[in-house]
């Protein structure tokens, strides 16, 4: 795992052995930034159950101005410690130790691009959207990324548009955007 683009191109990242944590793959990431395009640049991103915290640190690397790093396991906000010392990006980043729900809940803060890749086997992603959309926590033109393994929930179209919706092997991510009214 490693830094595709920007400042911190070509560093590799540290990821713990087994599978409490389970990064995004370079190939989805390369598809994903690639879709996002200019949408980085000088963006605020928050990086929901960061884990190695590989997808904020690509942003940083590309020009976000701040990520803001989420993640209830300390062991996984020390890998991200140590992967934002290693690429030089910890200027522009803050870490949070809590779970997804009570940070959601209790941030003012709002982000151009959110990204969304809880363990598969939880039902964390439906809450975390409806929790978004209520706080309006997405900037107009925000983006928000969702990574999952099954079908997108259908509740989500009551409060984002499907930008895009692709499969790379078991991972699908979506792209969503506020709903225009």
């Amino acid at each position: 795992m490693r830094v595709i683009s920007g400042s911190a191109r070509g560093s590799k990242l540290f990821c713990p052995e087994g599978m409490a944590i389970r990064p995004t793959h370079d190939r989805v990431k390369e598809a994903l930034f690639s879709m996002l395009g200019m949408q980085v640049a000088s963006a605020s991103v928050l990086d929901l159950f960061a884990g190695t915290g590989a997808l904020g640190i690509e942003a940083l690397s590309r020009g976000a101005s701040s990520a803001v790093f989420v993640d209830v396991s300390q062991p996984s906000l020390k890998v991200v410690r140590d992967n934002l010392n290693k690429t030089h990006l910890e200027a522009s980043a803050t870490l949070v130790n809590s779970d997804f729900s009570t940070y959601l809940a209790n941030t003012n803060e709002k982000f151009d691009l959110i990204f969304i890749d809880p363990p598969y086997a939880e039902a964390f992603l439906l809450p975390a959207l409806k929790t978004i959309a209520q706080r309006k926590l997405l900037n107009e033109n925000g983006i928000i990324y969702c990574e999952s393994d099954t079908e997108p929930p259908t509740e989500i179209m009551d409060w984002f548009c499907v930008h895009r919706d692709k499969k790379y092997g078991r991972a699908r991510i979506l792209l969503l955007k506020e709903m225009l009214l």
